[in-house]
């Protein structure tokens, strides 16, 4: 192959990596806000069953 059509070849594929890393990278900037919600959501459901668990000695539930 010669030198200059194999360089041309690099220089398109590295253009194409860059754009799919850009895609990549937007696509996961777009999803961070859901993740923040769903980390918090876990976090208040965890410090719910510890309240739950620490709960005073009163009447105890029956467990099936």
């Amino acid at each position: 192959m010669h030198p200059e059509t194999h360089l041309a070849l690099h220089h398109s594929r590295t253009a194409d990596l860059q754009a799919q890393a850009e895609a990549h990278r937007l696509a996961a900037e777009a999803r961070a806000p859901r993740q923040e919600l769903r980390t918090r959501v876990g976090w208040t459901l965890v410090e719910l069953g510890l309240r739950l668990a620490a709960a005073p000695n009163g009447p105890k539930p029956a467990v099936a």
